[in-house]
Order: C-alpha cells, then structure tokens, then sequence
C-alpha cells in the first residue's frame, strides 16, 4: 500500500517566518542602539570639557621635573666677519647634568570638585625631593675646566603648573640653604621652572634637597631625571591609574595605595649630560616616556560604564524576545510582531533612562531605576498580551536575572569576560533545554 506523505506543518512554517522577522527587528533595533552610543560620546566629552573648567580656579596635572644643573662656560669663538677678517670672540655655553641619584616621596590627599553633574579629582601632595650630583666629565664634553664659570652655577626645577605651588621652596645645597626664584631666561631645559644660583666646587659634587607643597588634578606624575630614580608615592585614594611604568611595588587597599618605583638610566631617552641644548627634557615623547606617576581619576565613570553596559544591548534584547518567543509557544498564544517592536523600544529607551539618571543620582542607582521600571513594564504588557499572571512573574524572573548578570560583569571588571562567557553558556543551555521539543521531529 503505497504511503501517503504527510503535509508540512503550517505550524513549523510560521514559526520560521516569524523567527526570521523577530531576527530583522534586533538587526533594525541596532540603530537606536549605535545612537546612543554617540548620545553617551557627546555627553562624555561634555563632561571632559566641564572637567577643565572645574579646576582651572585650582590646578591642573602637575608633572614634577628635575632638578638639573647648568654650568656655564667660556668658549672662544672664531668667525669671519663682513670683511672677510677673522675674528675671535668669547661665548658662554652651558653644561646641562642631571643627578646621579634621585629620590623622591610624595603624600598625597585627594579633593573633590563638583560643578553641576561633572566633577574632578583635585590634590594636596607634600614632596621630598632629594639626591646627589657626581662632579660633571668635563673631559666627555670636551670642556676645558679652566673656562667653567662654577661661581654662577644654577640648579633649576620645575612643575608644569607653577599656579599650584603653595610654598616657596628652599633648597638645602653644600650645607647652604638657598631659596628658589623664578627662572627668567630661555635657557633652562623646561618651558618655565624655578632656580637658584650657587657657588659650585670646583672638581665636586654635592648633595641636595627640597620641599614642595603643590595642588594639582586628576594626575601626578615625575620625570625620571636621575642616573637612577627612586619614586614613591602614597595616597588614600582608592582605585589609582599607573601610567606606561608599572610601580616595582604597590599595596592597594580600602586604605589608599602605596606605590614605588626603581628606575635606571636606561629606562629614559637622554642622556647624563650634554652641551648647550635646552631643548632635550622639553620633547613630549621623550616625557611620556621618562615619566611615572599615578592618575586620581574615577574608577571606570559612569559614561564608561553606560558605554559598556549598552554593548550588552543587543544580547538582551536576543534573549528576551526568545524567552518571550518561547512562552507563546508553550502558551500557544500568539504575540504581534508590533507587540515585539513596542518592547525592543521599551529596552532601547532603558539607556537613555540610565544615561539621563546616572548624570544625577549616579550609575548605580540610575541601573536599579531603570532596571525596574523597564522589567515592571514589559512585564505587565506580557501578562496582558497573554492573559496570565504566572507568565507575568516568570518574565520578570527572567528579565531580572539578564539585567542583574549584565549589572554584576560591568562591576567585574577584569573578570568580566570569564564570568560573562560562563553565563551565557548556561543561559543558551538553559534555553536549549527548553525549546527541544519544539524543533523535535515528534512535535511535529
């Protein structure tokens, strides 16, 4: 007897198409998603803008710098002049070194500012800096040392932003005590500094040290000027930022952070000493590269956490309308595909909820707002869609526990890929357990 084939199911045919249109909708809801993203980008830079503004009356980074010594010598000069005469003249050059050995200990005390929804890290920091000069090789520069000027010897520093200086520092040299003035002439190796003029030794070196009292915002950095530098820095900041030189050792706690660094000479691209040219210390690649330091700012602010939190739109929205897609199956009512439009709007304006309110009560409170008002919402539209309470309760569940998993990787932070993927993977057996039977060959 021949065998009559069965007709296709109609039922599995509609489930096709209507997965294929649920899949155009998440395709067409990364629109306004890629939108507010550039929505949370303007306001960030909004915020970067309004940080300026919140200091300038305080200060700005300060990068610590030095100190160097400037050793001026006569040099004879020979040049022909318009008449085609020789003629010699004296010139005074100068001889730049840098410390054999620097020290450096920082305290700081961090200060908040707020103006309107933005705010900055401000400073106090009280830093020791103290080393030695070795006597210069004027044999290496090719100086005769009959021709050094050691009686107007000058040892020159600098912080980037001088409005932050809160003392006049006093520079302990030789066994003198020499108080610091403002450097007048383009010859010092920073764009502006402070200096002293001394009596040096002849054929010596000599020890050194001083005291600054500064402010200053966001970050604290120093110059690696020694032959060897030694910094450290302590703070009851909690959640510091090291730039390209990790510290060789830190400890960071709930009490702040104490963070030291060991740097040789290799580790910077200038040399020991050099002849007339001020502008070496001035390049900004050679300063990135030479300096270390700490940055104050916020852990992972509230824009960068927005950011990170809407890359995980389009994964919700997935997984809720299959978890919606599934309950009208096992339902066996069928939802609208307008019904799915309203509810992927109603989690896209989710963001613009959490961006708005974060600006005023912060990221965490703003994510609890907007996660219950956004999961009570569709929630009760569901129940309503399919006439029952359980549902309702049930997609509430499921809605919190996406929303709480997205909350708890955000605040991970480093562990954020391990936990997130071990998540996911859970939830994708979780929902393959569930839909088995609908894509088995007995339900059809």
């Amino acid at each position: 007897m021949e065998q009559i084939e069965k007709p296709r199911n109609w039922h599995t045919d509609s489930v096709l198409i209507k997965l294929g249109i649920i899949t155009l909708l998440i395709i067409l809801l990364l629109i306004p998603s890629e939108w507010i993203q550039s929505l949370i980008l303007e306001r960030e830079g909004y915020q970067q803008q309004e940080r300026g503004s919140v200091v300038k009356d305080w200060a700005d980074s300060q990068l610590v710098q030095g100190p160097v010594l400037m050793l001026p010598y006569k040099k004879v000069v020979t040049e022909t002049d318009s008449n085609n005469k020789t003629v010699t003249h004296d010139v005074t050059n100068i001889l730049y070194v840098l410390p054999k050995n620097l020290n450096i200990q920082a305290k700081v005390k961090t200060e908040p500012f707020q103006k309107g929804i933005y705010d900055a890290t401000g400073y106090n920091a009280g830093i020791t800096v103290a080393g030695d000069f070795v006597k210069p090789d004027l044999a290496a520069a090719g100086i005769d040392p009959q021709t050094v000027l050691y009686d107007k010897a000058r040892l020159v520093f600098s912080i980037s932003d001088l409005k932050g200086l809160k003392n006049t520092p006093v520079i302990k040299l030789q066994g003198q005590e020499y108080t610091a003035e403002a450097t007048v002439d383009d010859a010092i190796p920073f764009e502006k500094g402070l200096q002293i003029n001394f009596p040096l030794q002849k054929e010596q070196g000599f020890t050194f040290s001083y005291t600054l009292e500064i402010k200053g915002s966001n970050e604290l950095s120093f110059l690696h000027t020694g032959h060897t530098t030694d910094v450290e820095i302590s703070s009851e900041w909690k959640s510091p930022t090291f730039g390209i030189h990790m510290p060789d050792n830190k400890t960071v706690n709930d009490k702040g952070f104490d963070a030291k660094w060991h740097m040789l000479d290799y580790n910077r691209p200038f040399p020991q000493q050099w002849v007339n040219n001020n502008r070496v210390l001035l390049k900004k690649t050679n300063k990135d590269d030479a300096s270390v330091g700490v940055k104050l700012q916020l852990p992972i602010d509230q824009y960068r956490k927005i950011m990170r939190t809407t890359k995980y739109s389009t994964l919700i929205i997935l997984l809720t309308f299959i978890s919606l897609f599934l309950a009208e199956l096992i339902k066996k009512q069928r939802v609208h595909v307008f019904n799915y439009i309203l509810i992927g709007a109603a989690m896209v304006v989710y963001y613009t909820l959490l961006l708005s309110f974060s600006e005023q009560i912060g990221y965490n409170w703003a994510y609890l707002v907007s996660s219950i008002s956004t999961i009570a919402l569709i929630a009760v539209f569901t129940a309503s869609l399919l006439n029952n309470r359980i549902v309702a309760v049930t997609f509430t569940f499921i809605l919190s526990l996406f929303y709480g998993f997205i909350f708890i990787i955000i605040q991970l932070e480093e562990l954020s890929l391990l936990f997130g993927s071990v998540a996911l993977f859970i939830i994708v057996a979780t929902l393959m357990y569930f839909s088995r039977k609908f894509a088995s060959p007995q339900s059809q």
